[in-house]
């Protein structure tokens, strides 16, 4: 008998009503750059446990890395129930689960890879970086090998074994009057579709265009954000919208919005967890409900929200299977208790190459990658972020050179409204410890920027 397997007979026994007890094995592999060299190798072997114990509607969870204690951290986090509340609403864990097998989300080569295989591609990066222009190179590079187990007492039991890698690069160049800096980034499930080269390629032609920025005037600019700056609007603005928690709560800056015109028609957002490579590609979600592809917006219009069991069962609706519960740097955790979240976020491309779109600007900036980017005003859609390098300025057509810091001050809502093309090269982006999105270049109008 498996600890698993162990642990709902155990809970059974003492009575309670439900249980759902969750196995994290994962082998995760850590390259630290600094200073132009690889400075750090670490590989991690965790294995945690998240039981989570319904009774009378009251749900108490504990987590633990000892699968000889699991019983006795049961009985721990029973005793709790009778101090808890009863979640009338509750409607029950999900039963036995049928799905099909995806593609491109498991790796044997990942899963096999050794730390020097690692530290090899991880030197791509940095020799692919490499310019007389650049003064120093810093990043990362992290492998993931996972195997997901979850067992209820309502006879669901589920197993995922699952890769991931992602690497990033940050060039930065002391050659003109200013520091700047490029970065470089790829992630996905498998190595033959990871590109260390293109990582250091990118973060270097980034520092070197970034060189001797001019002043941005405080001014309205139509922006043309690239796949890496989309993808941090999509994590950190965009995505919480559509959380039906928030949106039921009125927290949300479309509640009074669905069904309704909410973007130009030519965008489309869609939470994908079957795309091939994605990061949060998954069958199931973390608590054992199928996954399906739905689109949060269809042609402009708001069509739906991402929930988990709890949160859905709270309205009297059912879970999308949304739950999630998120590890770092990749892949899942044996948090008791899961989240909603969206699997991939994805924007459908466009037509439009990213050279048409810098040929059809008339004032307007390239914005590479965004910082400190957060909601200033949830409800309203307001939120600030600040660009600080991979900033080029167009004019009439043509980029005249790079561009210093500037800070965009905007509302989401006006933002979607003023699209104006959307690009057709779509990226895999995944910001730190953040929701992995692919993304296209995304030009939007009558933006006002701020000088830094």
């Amino acid at each position: 008998m498996s600890a698993l397997e162990k642990a709902l007979s155990h809970s059974k026994k003492i009575g309670i009503d439900e249980c759902d007890v969750i196995r994290v094995k994962k082998k995760i592999t850590t390259i630290r750059i600094t200073d132009s060299e690889i400075v750090e190798l670490k590989q991690n072997f965790d294995e945690s446990f998240g039981i989570r114990l319904i009774q009378d509607k009251k749900i108490a969870s504990i987590q633990t890395t000892n699968e000889d204690e699991i019983e006795k951290t049961i009985d721990s986090a029973f005793k709790t129930l009778v101090n808890l509340k009863s979640r009338e609403f509750w409607g029950g864990l999900p039963d036995t689960v049928q799905c099909k097998r995806l593609e491109r989300t498991f790796d044997e080569k990942l899963n096999q890879i050794s730390g020097s295989k690692s530290m090899d591609i991880a030197q791509n990066m940095i020799n692919s970086s490499i310019n007389d222009k650049i003064s120093t190179i810093t990043g990362s590079l992290n492998i993931v090998s996972e195997n997901f187990e979850l067992l209820n007492s309502n006879g669901l039991n589920f197993n995922d074994k699952a890769t991931y890698i992602s690497g990033i690069i940050n060039a930065e160049s002391e050659t003109g009057d200013i520091p700047v800096s490029g970065i470089g980034h790829a992630s996905g499930r498998t190595l033959a579709n990871f590109s260390a080269e293109q990582i250091g390629n990118d973060a270097k032609t980034m520092g070197i265009e970034s060189i001797n920025p001019q002043k941005v005037d405080s001014d309205s600019y139509s922006i043309i954000f690239e796949p890496y700056s989309v993808g941090e609007l999509l994590a950190f603005v965009v995505a919480a919208n559509f959380n039906f928690k928030t949106f039921s709560e009125k927290k949300s800056c479309f509640s009074d919005n669905y069904e309704k015109e909410i973007a130009v028609k030519e965008f489309s957002l869609i939470d994908d967890p079957h795309v091939p490579e994605g990061i949060g590609t998954k069958s199931v979600d973390d608590e054992g409900v199928v996954t399906k592809e739905k689109s949060l917006i269809e042609r402009g219009i708001f069509k739906n929200t991402y929930s988990n069991l709890f949160d859905s069962y709270k309205e009297g609706e059912s879970s999308t299977g949304n739950a999630s519960r998120p590890g770092s740097p990749m892949g899942r955790s044996a948090e008791p208790i899961p989240m909603s979240t969206p699997h991939n976020l994805k924007v459908i491309p466009g037509d439009q190459s990213q050279e048409e779109m810098i040929k059809e600007t008339k004032h307007g900036l390239l914005v590479g990658r965004l910082w400190y980017t957060y909601a200033v005003n949830p409800i309203r859609g307001d939120f600030s972020c600040t660009a600080r390098s991979g900033i080029r300025i167009i004019e009439n057509g043509k980029i005249t050179g790079p561009g210093r810091s500037v800070r965009i001050i905007h509302s989401l809502p006006r933002m979607l409204k003023n699209i104006s093309a959307i690009g057709n090269n779509q990226r895999n982006v995944i910001q730190w410890a953040s929701l992995p999105s692919i993304a296209p270049s995304i030009k939007a109008e009558n933006i006002s920027v701020n000088s830094i």
